[in-house]
């Protein structure tokens, strides 16, 4: 019995060939994902740990890789305190830090470099070693900067910049004079290799003091090497005891520890994402394989039963059809992994293209990869194949051995009931999101989608024969007889036909369900723009953090400029959370007029105002102070004298700018809004903003129209990245069109050569062919726009806090239509010319 089972298997290349691309497809994205995420992983651990020292001074609530979002702060610490750290027993060596944020490298030619993706560190040179004895950078060419104009870049930075050692490195700072210029003398890297696509500018400790201190001879941190013998316990222990209020001293593994932690949560998003289309693809596949066995075992009807009728009992054959199934699932994932490690590189190639650069090294197959990749291979594959295979094993050897006979199916009533059943079910979930149950609102729906999107895939048969039935009544007016055998080629097995077109549903519901999600976030971005900002134009960072107020400075002379508001966004601490403030000048009122719940928008001194949701959230109220913490210990206790509705133009927590610096902040500008002087010409004044910021790429200057855009813009980089991952889901379902073609041609070989013997041509025989796989294209399409317009919709009401807009996809919907149709054309390509090439008297003397 063995011995024939794989003898079927290799008289049956070409037919399990193409089931085999669906699992090579799903395996090769799960096993690609994991790669990618692997190494992701261990590109940041090996940067994070080669680069951390045994303990750190710091001052209190400082957050590890927060990337300068909430601004610099002038906590320092004098050389005294080096020198009394030095003096410790427990501490072998202290080197003074100076860490900077908002310093931006130019190309040489003006133009940014980095800056939308990893961020770019500014810090001081130092040899201090990590935890683990080494350096923490290493030099791979030239020489340490020493000089107060000289820099050390890392390769990717000197490469996207254009730059080599010995050329004049141009440079913007977060502070003071914007333009700088600095002589680059050494080319270096994080040790662990790369830098994750971070840009490293490395400068002497005085050219950092000058750019980020204010010229004074202090640091903003301290790194700590534990003497032999010390733990870092005992290192931070004793550090603790000797540094100045407002700071204190850390372990390395606690810093390392916060530091994966915020990189993880990054990372984790991405991980998440890439996995849940790794899941799709596998789903997919599965629809093909229990299609592709379901037609093989009813075209080996009539031999499954000789072989019950010369002895073999219905277990042997169900294990004979199962076995064919795993050594197809074993070389099909085997390929799939090796073709996974191909699709890594290549997203990572992808993601470097955005600045987030990942070490090849740290791209390698691992013994968990390879294993989950076998499990859900083979898993997948005997799962899809085992109702196929019982099904054949019940083969009735008498019945089956008749010449005439087919293969009975049962009644579609009870699987319409159950399937019925789920539907509702499925709409109990959504429901239940929608009228607010307890938990995520979209949580609710998205379980009774998926619910939705499985019972339509088993139910297809029967919820798209209308579908079926017009296309067969329109192909036969436009197409004659070749029209109408096609719907009726695809009406006689609605099962099959439903479950081909299945994998396309999936694939397309996704795709319009994220459609009418990403066309209700532009309509939403479109209406918030045009009501809440009332600036004639917007200037601002493009990677969100602040910049020089230079920027402003310049702006503000510019003739045609009437107000001008300048905010500084800025992190704190309320009730144990880390949150965002927003610091506002007194020009705010003068442009933006919100919506007052209670009290007053405008504030002085100690005050405050709050969004609606925030005060809800923390069950504040007019009158109330709020106990906001900073870096180093700094509090600000301003009092709340106005709740506004929630809006895009003002923080949680809006403070008067000047504040912030009592609280230690920097000062710089995060956002500046403008407003012309009445009578202004406004292209002439846009131009004169532009001009007075091109000094400085990166900050953007945007009208309402401009910043709309330019928020889309982001949305649809994120759009077009989801359809391209998705695009596997339909290339999957392709196949598996091909394949049911392929497989119903071999089954009705007899048929086709009648229908050429009886006169028709080759021609009409391709269209019959290509008007079938267009018809089971077109299936999955309406079954999947109708789904994902559903469940679109759903969920823009469960977000319409964040989607407060519902926007249809009307367009994109025709543009699915299309795709499916060609989709159609592409699948019947093959089989139709197959077809068309049988032998008329070979075909029809098939049994």
């Amino acid at each position: 019995m063995l011995r024939l089972t794989l003898r079927n298997i290799f008289a049956r290349k070409v037919r399990l060939l193409m089931s085999g691309l669906a699992i090579v497809l799903g395996v090769a994205f799960l096993s690609g994902v994991l790669v990618f995420s692997n190494g992701l992983s261990s590109t940041f651990d090996s940067i994070i740990y080669g680069s951390t020292p045994d303990g750190a001074v710091r001052a209190q609530d400082t957050e590890e890789f927060d990337g300068g979002i909430s601004g610099q702060t002038d906590q320092v610490l004098d050389p005294g305190v080096v020198a009394d750290l030095s003096a410790l027993p427990e501490v072998a060596r202290a080197d003074g830090d100076v860490v900077g944020f908002g310093m931006s490298l130019l190309a040489s030619d003006g133009t940014l470099v980095g800056g939308t993706g990893a961020p770019t560190l500014a810090f001081n040179y130092h040899d201090g070693p990590n935890m683990a004895g080494e350096e923490a950078l290493v030099l791979t060419k030239g020489a340490w900067p020493t000089g107060t104009d000289q820099i050390v870049l890392d390769e990717a930075a000197a490469k996207a910049g254009d730059y080599r050692v010995g050329d004049d490195v141009k440079l913007l700072a977060p502070f003071g004079t914007l333009e700088r210029t600095s002589k680059l003398v050494g080319i270096a890297e994080f040790n662990g290799g790369g830098t994750a696509g971070a840009t490293l500018l490395i400068f002497s400790t005085e050219a950092a003091q000058q750019l980020f201190v204010a010229g004074k001879d202090v640091y903003n941190r301290i790194s700590l090497t534990a003497a032999d013998g010390v733990t870092q316990e005992q290192l931070a222990d004793a550090a603790d005891k000797v540094v100045p209020q407002g700071f204190e001293a850390v372990t390395g593994d606690q810093v390392a520890e916060e530091s994966q932690d915020a990189v993880g949560s990054f990372l984790g998003v991405i991980n998440t994402f890439l996995l849940v289309f790794a899941i799709i693809a596998v789903i997919v596949g599965g629809f093909i394989i229990v299609n592709t066995f379901s037609i093989l075992v009813a075209q080996r009807s009539r031999e499954l039963a000789l072989l019950r009728a010369l002895g073999a009992g219905r277990g042997q054959v169900t294990r004979s059809v199962l076995l064919e199934a795993f050594v197809l699932a074993v070389v099909s994932s085997t390929m799939g992994i090796g073709f996974g490690l191909l699709l890594a590189r290549g997203l990572a190639g992808v993601f470097r293209s955005v600045g987030l650069d990942i070490a090849s090294d740290a791209l390698d197959l691992t013994s968990r990869t390879v294993i989950t990749s076998y499990v859900v291979g083979v898993g997948m594959t005997m799962l899809a194949a085992y109702l196929p295979a019982r099904r054949g094993g019940k083969a009735a050897p008498v019945a089956a051995m008749r010449a005439d006979s087919t293969v009975e199916r049962a009644s579609l009533r009870r699987r319409t009931l159950v399937g019925c059943v789920f539907l509702v079910v499925g709409a109990g979930f959504a429901v239940n999101g929608v009228l607010g149950a307890p938990g995520s609102d979209a949580a609710w729906i998205g379980v009774g989608a998926v619910i939705w999107i499985l019972t339509v895939a088993a139910i297809s048969s029967v919820v798209g024969k209308p579908v079926l039935v017009v296309c067969r009544s329109l192909f036969a007016r436009l197409f004659g007889a070749a029209g109408r055998l096609a719907g009726e080629n695809a009406l006689r097995d609605p099962r099959r036909t439903g479950a081909t077109a299945s994998a396309l549903m999936i694939g397309l519901a996704l795709v319009s369900t994220i459609g009418v999600l990403a066309a209700s976030l532009n309509k939403s971005i479109d209406d918030v723009v045009d009501e809440q900002f009332t600036a004639d134009l917007l200037v601002q960072s493009t990677n969100f953090l602040p910049f020089s107020t230079e920027v402003g400075d310049r702006i503000a002379e510019v003739d045609g400029v009437g107000v001008m508001s300048r905010q500084q966004f800025a992190n704190a601490q309320f009730r144990g959370k880390s949150i965002y403030l927003t610091g506002n000048d007194d020009n705010f009122d003068d442009i933006y007029d919100l919506k007052v719940v209670d009290g007053r928008q405008d504030v002085s001194g100690a005050e405050a105002f709050v969004t609606e949701d925030f005060a809800k959230d923390n069950e504040i109220a007019v009158g109330d102070a709020l106990d906001l913490g900073f870096q180093g210990g700094k509090k600000l206790t301003p009092k709340v004298v106005g709740v506004v509705e929630d809006t895009e133009v003002a923080g949680a927590v809006n403070i008067p700018i000047d504040q912030l610096a009592k609280a230690g902040v920097l000062r710089q500008d995060t956002t500046v809004s403008i407003a012309f002087t009445p009578g202004a010409d406004a292209s002439t004044v846009r131009d004169a903003v532009d001009d007075a910021a091109k000094s400085a790429p990166i900050v953007g200057v945007f009208d309402k129209e401009g910043f709309a855009d330019e928020i889309r813009g982001q949305v649809n980089q994120l759009l077009y990245m989801i359809y391209g991952l998705l695009t596997l889901a339909i290339v999957i379902a392709v196949i598996g069109i091909i394949n049911t073609l392929g497989l119903s041609v071999i089954e009705r070989t007899r048929e086709i050569g009648l229908l050429r013997a009886i006169g028709m041509s080759r021609t009409k025989l391709r269209r019959m062919i290509t008007l079938e796989s267009i018809t089971i294209a077109v299936l999955g399409a309406v079954l999947g726009m109708v789904l994902g317009l559903t469940i679109g919709v759903l969920l823009q009401h469960s977000l319409s806090e964040e989607l407060s807009s519902l926007g249809l996809p009307l367009g994109q919907l025709v543009v699915f239509l299309v795709i499916a149709v060609v989709v159609g054309v592409l699948a019947a390509v093959v089989p139709a010319i197959r077809a068309s090439r049988l032998n008329v008297l070979d075909a029809i003397s098939t049994e």
